[in-house]
């Protein structure tokens, strides 16, 4: 049995942004299976992470790594069709991940008690970013 839904995410910019609920609420209708929720970002500039959810220093730390390990403007990149961030975001979202597989039980998200899911956008400028949850039982 499969069940599908999207959802669209607005964006302020860069950062991440908890979908967890929107993720869980996309399976609403499933009824109570246990199966595999595949969650996919249709974009090659933002990623989904499953992160810490207590404390958004982490997220923060996360960003700050990511802008010293691929920063914005840095010369040695041709593709900057779109600005400064814009080869950086793709780096950024290959060295994370497009996918996310996340255990279902009963019906519901089966996170760890500090886990959530989030779209990290790595662009500077608001986005509107497509996510689909396909739960397989």
């Amino acid at each position: 049995m499969a069940h599908r839904a999207s959802f669209t995410v607005e964006t302020r910019g860069r950062g991440t942004y908890d979908i967890t609920a929107r993720v869980a609420a996309a399976l609403d209708g499933a009824g109570r299976v246990h199966g595999l929720a595949h969650v996919f970002c249709h974009h090659t500039s933002a990623s989904l992470i499953l992160c810490e959810n207590a404390d958004p220093s982490v997220r923060r730390d996360l960003d700050a790594f990511f802008a010293r390990l691929v920063p914005d403007g840095d010369p040695l990149f041709e593709h900057d069709a779109e600005g400064d961030d814009d080869m950086p975001a793709h780096i950024r979202t290959v060295l994370t991940q497009s996918a996310l597989l996340v255990p279902v039980t009963d019906g519901r998200l089966d996170l760890g008690t500090w886990q959530g899911i989030y779209v990290w956008e790595h662009r500077t400028s608001p986005h509107r970013r497509r996510v689909s949850v396909t739960l397989v039982s």
